[in-house]
């Protein structure tokens, strides 16, 4: 059984007003649960379907 691909996102690649350096990584839904926590709490967005997705294409294949 193959193991999922590995996702990543880091916020360093989207500046905010608190220069986040924040880099996550782990299988998609992992990542994407984990970066919606930061995004509500350390960046203020609401969580919400389309915060969901915004982020979903923000994630990156992990090079192996």
């Amino acid at each position: 059984m193959s193991e999922p691909k590995r996702k990543v996102v880091d916020c360093r690649l989207y500046p905010s007003e608190k220069g986040c350096t924040l880099r996550i990584e782990g299988t998609e839904e992992e990542v994407l649960e984990a970066a919606t926590q930061h995004a509500v709490t350390a960046h203020g967005h609401t969580n919400s379907p389309e915060l969901r997705e915004q982020l979903r294409t923000l994630l990156k294949d992990v090079d192996a």
